[in-house]
């Protein structure tokens, strides 16, 4: 095995390295570009080249890590008993020791912000207690310290894992490690940030995916040894087809990204265009090889699973060029982006975008600004919802229409909910914000759990069958039946997520602090949905749950809830002091000045919206109480029919021996 772990790790760090000497070469090609739009002073060659350097190389491990948390929890099948085999644990080896590299990475990134933002050698002037301190004023240094700090746990939480339930978890953890990078750079500030925020996110979860498990999956087939071809064979099917849609992903997220900063014009007359047709030509590259490794690499697989070397030849090739990209973005994030050409107001420079003016009907229905996140979530849960339809229609299974239609309803108020007039406006306006609010958390969950998502995919994903590896069917029913999922269906976690966000997001001052913010805004959204979704699940929810209950506690649920919605209402229309008010004063909206007004409207809002949700609750558990005593009645009707009524004929003979003994013959 220590050949095997020699022949990996230089080809890792060699990627690693090439990343991080392009970003460094580009990031110094362009420091007297960038120092004369910052107008700082040269802070030094080590800050000049090791900045760069050490965030690329830092997203090589990190990407590393990603691909081997997702190669042992979904591309290797674990051993009968829940224990990773031998590909899966020396994946989640090699995942630990890459956060670990990637924590180091953004620790050190620190203080080489601190020194580039401010102009000072990194050796020369900054302390530690100077860095410490001015971590809080500069944003970027801030994210790296929240990088390193989710990286640190991630690594340490995967020390001692030997089972397959805790690798999907610790992959979701690597992913969010990545969360800080979207709000640094370009896209988190200036013109459309909203957009270019969204779409760097998107473009970095997939070319994380992508990337990581290429070299996860490139790692392993190195190390394979006899009797693992099967395992190669499996993870290379299931990586090619992951690896499209990561592809297609990254390609439309780019190019979001690219037309916020620039336009089509300045692609080929500017560096920072430049650095944009590289970035394109290398992306075109890595899908045309990725064409090339379904066709042959996984063709050769399939018909003899020892067959490696076009896997390995082709993955290696990929890697140098995902270096090469990963060295590219880095660099980009160095170069100053084409001027702005005017003078943005303030709305669009706190928000990203203006207003034509105060909100109307028309406006609210027809001015869409297209929410790059809940949007696409929207659109692609229809789509994957209809194909599972399809899919059971075609080999002649049923499906309620009432389902397909509240799904599909749900959908779509979704995405009238973030892409309408009324998501422009929700950032803006306190009671935009609100109408937004109890939709998210109130009738788009309703519908969607009305839905059944959870009975569909299982009826519509083939079973793995005996004896084969565990796919997303097999995934779904261990996720359903976890102690996790056990935890968060319980009712009183339940509800209790579901009222304390209220209380604790606008009384507890996370609302002030979070409401200039667009990663908060979009935080607080998925805080909304799944909380909602969480509790009418229970509720409500036609899928099964780890923990049933019967249908007066869901009631009890139900009523326990909802007035304190309605006070929450009541109390907001009393408040005298305006909630987020410095932000809302400095979008300088000439029509939105009555800010105490805009949130007693709000206050109303949420007081008001209780009563839709109780209707609708209401009805569907009547409904599906009056179905539980029809099929409870059918079951015993049968059951009278199989034993000529035997219950009956017992109860019978005992009224007539209690008849008897309490009146015995004269």
């Amino acid at each position: 095995m220590a050949s095997d772990v020699r022949a990996v790790w230089p080809v890792l760090v060699g990627v690693g390295l090439l990343a991080g000497a392009v970003a460094a070469g580009i990031g110094a090609l362009a420091l007297a570009d960038a120092l004369t739009a910052t107008g700082l002073p040269n802070p030094g060659p080590v800050t000049t080249y090791g900045l760069p350097f050490v965030r690329a190389a830092g997203e090589i491990a990190a990407v590393i890590a990603v691909g081997s948390f997702l190669f042992a929890a979904f591309l290797v099948a674990p051993q009968e008993n829940g224990v990773l085999d031998v590909a899966g644990y020396r994946a989640l080896r090699l995942g630990s020791a890459a956060s670990a590299v990637w924590t180091v990475c953004a620790a050190m990134l620190v203080p080489l912000t601190i020194s580039d933002v401010s102009g000072q050698p990194v050796l020369e002037h900054l302390s530690p207690v100077d860095v410490w301190s001015a971590t809080s004023l500069v944003d970027i240094a801030g994210a790296w310290r929240w990088t390193a700090i989710l990286a640190a746990a991630v690594t340490i939480a995967s020390l001692p894992v030997l089972r397959w339930g805790w690798t999907p978890v610790l992959f979701a953890g690597s992913l969010v490690t990545l969360v800080p990078l979207a709000l640094t750079g370009h896209s988190s500030s200036g013109g459309a940030h909203d957009l270019a925020t969204n779409s760097l996110f998107i473009h970095l979860v997939a070319g994380a995916v992508w990337a990581g498990g290429l070299l996860a999956l490139l790692a392993h087939a190195m190390r394979g040894r006899a009797g693992e071809g099967a395992a190669t064979a499996l993870a290379a099917r299931r990586f090619s087809a992951l690896a499209l849609w990561c592809f297609i992903a990254m390609g439309v997220s780019g190019v979001i990204n690219a037309l916020v900063r620039m336009s089509p014009a300045d692609l080929f007359r500017t560096s920072y265009g430049w650095l944009i047709v590289g970035k394109i030509v290398a992306l075109v590259v890595l899908g045309a090889l990725g064409f090339l490794q379904r066709r042959s690499a996984v063709s050769a697989l399939q018909a003899d699973p020892t067959a490696r070397g076009p896997l390995i030849r082709l993955a290696l090739t990929e890697g140098a060029i995902f270096g090469v990209t990963f060295g590219i973005a880095v660099g980009l994030g160095r170069t100053p982006p084409p001027p702005i050409k005017r003078i943005p107001s303030a709305a669009e420079v706190a928000i990203g975008y203006d207003f034509a003016g105060p909100p109307t009907v028309a406006r609210v229905l027809f001015d869409w600004r297209f929410d790059l996140l809940f949007g696409t979530a929207a659109i692609v849960g229809a789509l994957v919802y209809l194909a599972a339809l399809y899919r059971l229609r075609h080999r002649g299974d049923a499906w309620p229409v009432g389902r397909t239609v509240a799904w599909l309803l749900g959908c779509a108020t979704l995405l009238f909910t973030t892409s309408s007039g009324l998501g422009r406006y929700m950032p803006a306006m306190f009671s935009m914000h609100m109408i937004a609010h109890m939709l998210l958390s109130m009738l788009v969950p309703i519908l969607l759990v009305l839905g059944a998502p959870v009975t569909m995919a299982l009826r519509a994903l083939p079973a793995a069958g005996r004896g084969q590896p565990p796919g997303p069917r097999e995934w779904l029913l261990a996720a359903l039946h976890s102690k996790i999922s056990q935890f968060f269906t319980n009712p009183v976690i339940a509800t209790v997520m579901f009222v304390v966000g209220f209380y604790g997001l606008y009384f507890g001052g996370i609302f002030d602090a979070a409401v200039s913010n667009h990663a908060a805004h979009v935080m607080m959204n998925v805080h909304f949905l799944l909380s909602g979704y969480l509790f009418y699940w229970v509720v409500i929810g036609i899928d099964p749950t780890p923990r049933p209950i019967p249908h007066l506690g869901k009631i009890g649920m139900v009523f326990a809830s909802l007035p304190l919605h309605a006070f929450f209402g009541v109390v907001m229309m009393g408040m005298k002091t305006v909630l987020g008010e410095p932000f809302y004063r400095s979008l300088q909206l000439s029509w939105h000045t009555d800010l105490l007004g805009d949130q007693k409207l709000g206050g109303g809002v949420a007081w008001a919206a209780g009563e839709v949700p109780l209707v609708i609750v209401m009805l569907a558990l009547l409904i599906q109480w009056r179905r539980s005593d029809d099929r409870t009645a059918k079951r015993l009707d049968r059951a009278a029919d199989r034993d000529d009524d035997a219950d009956l004929a017992a109860y019978n003979r005992m009224l007539a021996h209690l008849a008897r003994r309490d009146n015995p013959p004269q």
